[in-house]
């Protein structure tokens, strides 16, 4: 039997999508118009994905975190553009078929989870908090390089802690009871209770909070805090100490999908790994030079035998050797070899001594954008957690 709906009530279960400055395409229409008759009360909206064809990817929307996302794809040559400051969709002119959704990163993993994105770029802690250990969520590039941060536990330094220096400690206090057990303050409700439990931590009660929690312990309403921590500062500050076995988890910038978007949804997977393939290759690049140098000997193997016992020389697999052509006497001759070489940057000026110690001459540093492998070692891991 057809079901039919009050198209006033599907705009107000849509407030969101009334703007002006979004303009409705028929489609979009019929297919809201299709989930909210599904669920006249729009209560399972949020469960019922759109029918779509292009791909999602979602950013963060605020903060450093969205800064440094945005530079990072930027020296991938993937550069997002955004019309409008204030519009939420935007797109990156490389990769066909794909919006950028500018996004909360909690609202990212939530949304990858109930299929509204297809990828997205957040932090590993915000996958762990609001993922919930959900296996449709991918981990497909684990170490993007910033965002660096740890998820930990932090007790006062004074008063019945002063001499508590470890989880273990902790939990063998006898003051923890049923009746007065652990009062801990998180935004991590979920990572946190799940691991003082594998602690051993029976007697704990967790209140939630955004923002400082620093502040709880002395002011008597918490007696320890969960809360990511960069340098360390501002607990000691607070008075304030991480204990030993109290890290929940080491967190950094991540690169995520949906495992039904990527065997399912045409597109996803395709430009998961051109994406794949960028940061990697950019990555490796990162803090390695180009070193060329001019280097006088009597055939190559001789040259890369004297650059091959220098430590800091090897490069990535081995010098490039080639001859240097010159003219001398109306005779097209060989006197001198040019050598290529990658080195750590921050090594480059011990490379070069190395290099003029054994003749080089004429040396040349630019830095490197990509270093492309034979195959991209995540990209295969990532075939085989889809079984492909």
């Amino acid at each position: 039997m057809a079901t039919s709906f009050d198209l006033g009530a599907l705009f107000q279960v849509w407030p969101s999508f009334l703007s002006p400055s979004r303009p409705f395409s028929r489609p979009y229409l019929s297919s809201l118009a299709c989930r909210a008759a599904a669920s006249p009360s729009g209560e399972d909206l949020e469960a019922l994905p759109l029918e779509r064809t292009v791909v999602r990817f979602g950013l963060p929307s605020k903060g450093r975190m969205a800064d440094e996302t945005l530079s990072l794809l930027k020296n991938c040559q993937l550069s997002v553009r955004q019309v409008n400051p204030r519009q939420y969709v935007a797109d990156i002119p490389q990769l066909s078929n794909l919006e950028v959704w500018f996004q909360r990163p909690k609202d990212i993993v939530r949304k990858l989870r109930s299929g509204d994105l297809d990828i997205g770029i957040v932090g590993f802690d915000t996958v762990s908090e609001y993922g919930q250990g959900n296996e449709d969520l991918v981990v497909v590039h684990d170490a993007l390089e910033y965002g660096a941060c740890r998820l930990s536990l932090a007790i006062p330094r004074y008063g019945i802690f002063e001499n508590i220096n470890s989880v273990h400690e902790l939990a063998q206090m006898p003051q923890w009871t049923a009746e007065r057990p652990l009062r801990i303050v998180t935004g991590f409700s979920y990572v946190g209770p799940k691991f003082l439990k594998e602690k051993g931590l029976d007697h704990v009660s967790f209140s939630t909070a955004d923002g400082a929690l620093e502040a709880a312990p002395a002011m008597g309403i918490a007696d320890a805090i969960i809360d990511l921590v960069s340098s360390g500062t501002t607990l000691r500050e607070n008075d304030l100490k991480e204990i030993e076995g109290g890290i929940v988890l080491e967190s950094q910038a991540v690169f995520v999908a949906s495992r039904r978007s990527l065997n399912t949804r045409e597109g996803v997977l395709e430009i998961t790994h051109e994406i794949l393939e960028r940061l990697e290759a950019h990555l490796r690049a990162t803090g390695q030079v180009t070193v060329v140098a001019n280097m006088r000997g009597n055939s190559a193997k001789e040259v890369a035998e004297r650059i091959l016992n220098q430590t800091s020389l090897s490069g990535l697999q081995g010098p490039t050797i080639s001859p240097v052509y010159c003219k001398r006497d109306g005779k097209v001759v060989v006197d001198y070899y040019a050598i290529v070489i990658c080195v750590p940057q921050k090594t480059l000026y011990k490379s070069v001594q190395q290099l003029r110690s054994i003749g080089g001459s004429g040396v040349l540093v630019s830095d490197l954008t990509y270093i492309f492998e034979e195959e991209t070692p995540r990209w295969r891991k990532l075939l085989s957690q889809l079984g492909l």
